[in-house]
């Protein structure tokens, strides 16, 4: 009997095995992760299946978007917000931003201010002054916030803002701010203060939505002035953690029309977080001295299109002379990667800046297994030098550029829900184009005869590390 029972057991388990393949087959969003799901499902089905179950989803399932007409409430806010907005369009000059917005499913607005934050002292000096002219409400989400001394200054400025009768509501990430202690909530839940946890596994029916995350770092204050960039709260963003040391990051501070874009991105997600749709004001003010025309980009596992993969490639494809991209993480697509190799061959300026350090040792390990093919292209890497680079930043020629919190790989692609600014304008990017000379100057070039001299243990686990970027 008991062998029976075991021999069954095991029957079960590889049929189970082929029919999560047979799955992985026809839901797998890129060919590598689906071999490599299939693989480790037939041949080893006790470890592969509850992985693949927990981490293997090829979409996230539940979130409902106003954008994607898929609730009557969110629809019909959206609907008298796209008519406040309609006088601040701007009509695209080109099919390349057509495509931007498109894949946004957002409009390019016109009157518009974009100023650069450049590290953190500039990046929360100007969110803190921002907190504390708030009138109406707060709206703060970040994937990481720590109980250090970061924290407890926003922590203090929220409160501040809560006791003068500003509505605020705080969403963070359940994974990137798992270390943050009830504490941390009580002294601001107390103040009046809705903090709520974005969980991707919110439910029994999405349980198995774990390997998802809310990456995205926005602050508005009042629909009128938005914050976005690589920036969450933690004394390292600051440089104060010795293990990283320097911390080079970039945020943006805007202004004008396109706030609303980062309220409408939050809006849907506090909407998942809670069910709850909040009152916002939808009004769409210019900015009286400035004219940037900017789309807000959101993107997600949610989406029926890989938008921030395509958004990549179709910046890439549109550069003629020059594309410098900025990204801690390094691992992209296989279109993404063609896409940077074409463009250097048919003589864009392309740079790609990566930091020295390593922050996540698999993702490191992974770039050095298709650098060889990047370099023989024409594609320049650069090394940041002084301490961690944790920006996302992309500049197009000089007419374009993108501040936000997509790095270039497979999480950022197909498992986190991200934002991008996008901003079609020259001025903005002659900022842009001046801020990263300075960091190019910091930097090492690195070499083929680097890449091909490195020992062959080194490259046979550079190949292994980079098997597992689907789920990096």
């Amino acid at each position: 009997m008991t062998s029976w029972l075991l021999g069954t057991s095991i029957m079960l388990i590889h049929l189970l095995g082929i029919v999560s393949a047979i799955m992985a087959l026809m839901s797998s969003r890129t060919s590598q992760g689906a071999v490599a799901w299939i693989i480790s499902l037939l041949t080893f089905p006790y470890v592969a299946l509850p992985a693949y179950w927990f981490f293997g989803r090829p979409r996230f399932y539940g979130y409902v978007t106003a954008r994607g007409a898929r609730d009557n409430v969110l629809r019909r806010v959206l609907m008298r917000y796209r008519q406040n907005i309609q006088p601040h369009l701007s009509l695209p000059p080109t099919t390349d931003i057509q495509a931007v917005e498109q894949l946004a499913m957002m409009p390019l607005t016109k009157g518009n201010s974009a100023d650069l934050l450049i590290d953190g002292e500039a990046t929360f000096e100007s969110l803190f002054g921002g907190i504390d002219q708030a009138q109406d409400y707060l709206l703060l989400q970040f994937f990481i916030v720590r109980n250090d001394s970061l924290g407890r200054r926003l922590q203090h400025h929220l409160i501040k803002a809560a006791q003068r009768g500003v509505r605020v509501y705080f969403l963070y990430d359940e994974v990137g701010s798992r270390k943050l202690n009830e504490g941390f909530f009580k002294e601001l839940t107390k103040e009046g203060i809705e903090v709520k946890a974005f969980r991707s596994s919110r439910g029994f029916k999405h349980r198995f939505q774990l390997n998802f995350r809310n990456h995205r770092k926005i602050a508005v204050v009042d629909g009128k002035r938005g914050w976005v960039g690589g920036f969450n709260v933690g004394v390292e963003y600051l440089g104060e953690d010795p293990r990283h040391g320097p911390w080079r990051d970039t945020h943006l501070v805007l202004s004008g029309p396109c706030v609303l874009g980062l309220q409408e991105a939050f809006w849907e997600d506090w909407h998942w977080a809670t069910g709850e749709v909040i009152t916002l004001n939808w009004n769409a003010e210019s900015h009286p001295h400035d004219d940037h025309h900017v789309v807000i980009v959101p993107s997600g596992p949610a989406d029926k299109q890989d938008t921030a993969s395509l958004l990549i490639q179709q910046l890439i494809h549109s550069a003629n002379e020059r594309l410098w991209v900025t990204s801690p993480y390094f691992v992209p697509d296989q279109g993404v990667q063609d896409a940077l190799r074409l463009a250097a061959m048919r003589g864009v300026d392309v740079r790609v800046m990566i930091p020295e350090r390593p922050d996540h040792l698999l993702v490191f390990l992974s770039a050095f297994s298709f650098l060889p093919d990047m370099l023989r292209a024409g594609v320049k890497i650069y090394r940041y030098l002084p301490g961690f680079l944790h920006q996302k930043v992309i500049l197009i020629d000089d007419s374009a550029a993108t501040v936000g919190t997509i790095n270039l790989d497979n999480r950022s692609f197909r498992l986190n829900f991200e934002i991008t600014a996008f901003i079609p304008s020259p001025a903005f990017a002659s900022d842009v184009r001046i801020m990263l000379e300075k960091d190019f100057n910091h930097c090492r070039r690195i070499t083929i005869d680097e890449i091909n001299q490195r020992p062959m243990w080194k490259k046979v686990v550079s190949r292994a590390a980079y098997l597992t970027a689907p789920i990096q």
